[in-house]
């Protein structure tokens, strides 16, 4: 597991400005022409680049590439395989191999020139624990390196479902200490401000917000988001030799751009992000049960435990989000103890507190989480 990077002051700078008043305003119409803007740029395997003319671009601070698309590729391909002939299977496990190698080589070239790194994966239908493990067995993700799971559209049958999103998310803390950012697009992201009560890990990912318009007046905030961490506005949907928002030297017109909210050495401070961004209040006051964030504790003990003893427990949900319970495991009619075990227990039968009546199921009594409170089924 990689550690957390974020230092306690850097989260409070990046809560701070992600969720002041007005940041979004600030920065609705065209702020890619604001020279202190940090611009980033996205790519996957097809894009050209010519980099020694790309990094005379000295705006640009980070590039982020595809890194995973869904499931991982079938390394045999004998027997089944997704309903794949042979010769397409292998065909895909060529391209595999070689987009594993350019990530690396872009990867290398990035950072040597002092670029700010980040991945992405495109999250599709299928497993999503077994995407997250793809994720991060491709891109292997330093700790200050940006992580982001793509979300094009709401449609199950070609994408990852919102659903499933958040337990990619969970899984991705689970395993690296840091939630990843979410990227997708303006639908997309309304769907999930306005269902925030739903999808309350990925309303609180920090978002890089994909729209394809000069301006953004009174898209934020949005649910919980009062601002974009970027903004791609730049893509081969309106870029073209004619007329295009930002031009990026030594590339073709179909590279993806985006701008940040901020200037380059405050990008730098926050660009592995990492934690949710604050939850705001629920016009109920009430927080409501969400059952990929409630963590749980499997009813009973394993038959190798000792009984009728208080068993501490601590429960990660899938989420990755801890909560802490104690739990007292009793079993019904318990087996007679020898008359020696019995002898060598009554010294410290007598010293020991009454013991609780027993019960017919096995109890479970939630103790205090961190926040925000996680309730226990």
């Amino acid at each position: 597991m990689t550690g957390r990077t974020g230092l306690p002051a850097l989260l409070a700078g990046l809560v701070l400005f992600l969720t002041a008043p007005g940041t979004g305003a600030a920065a609705d119409v065209e702020p890619w022409r604001d020279k202190e803007k940090a611009i980033v740029i996205d790519a996957y395997e097809m894009n050209e680049i010519d980099w020694p003319v790309m990094l005379t671009d000295k705006r640009i601070a980070g590039f982020i590439s595809k890194a995973s698309d869904g499931l991982p590729e079938s390394f045999d391909c004998k027997g089944e395989h997704d309903g794949d002939t042979v010769a397409h299977c292998k065909t895909m496990w060529r391209k595999y191999a070689v987009s594993r190698e350019l990530y690396e080589t872009r990867r290398l070239l990035a950072r040597a020139h002092g670029l700010l790194w980040g991945a992405y994966h495109l999250a599709r239908p299928g497993n999503p624990v077994d995407q997250a493990n793809h994720f991060l067995d491709y891109a292997r993700p330093r700790p200050d390196e940006l992580m982001v799971l793509d979300i094009e559209a709401i449609d199950p049958k070609k994408f990852m479902s919102l659903e499933d999103a958040q337990v990619f998310a969970g899984h991705i803390r689970a395993r690296t200490g840091r939630y990843p950012v979410l990227y997708t697009n303006h639908s997309t992201a309304r769907h999930i401000a306005a269902n925030r009560h739903k999808y309350r890990i990925l309303s609180r990912l920090p978002l890089w917000y994909a729209r394809y318009k000069p301006g953004i007046r009174k898209v934020f905030p949005m649910g919980n988001w009062d601002n974009y961490a970027l903004w791609q506005f730049s893509a081969a949907a309106n870029c073209n030799k004619r007329r295009c928002p930002y031009r990026v030297k030594g590339t073709l017109n179909d590279i993806d751009v985006n701008v940040a909210p901020m200037d380059r050495a405050t990008l730098t401070k926050i660009w592995a992000f990492g934690d949710l961004l604050p939850e705001k209040p629920f016009e109920n006051g009430k927080m409501p049960l969400d059952d990929v964030m409630t963590a749980s504790i499997a009813r009973g003990a394993a038959a190798d435990e000792p009984k009728s003893l208080p068993v501490k427990a601590v429960a990660a949900s899938y989420a990755g989000l801890l909560a802490s319970a104690e739990a007292t495991v009793v079993v019904r009619n318990p087996a007679p103890a020898s008359p020696a075990a019995a002898a060598a227990a009554a010294p410290a039968a007598a010293a020991a507190p009454a013991a609780p009546p027993q019960m017919a199921d096995s109890r479970v009594s939630s103790a205090p989480t961190a926040a925000p409170t996680l309730a226990t089924p």
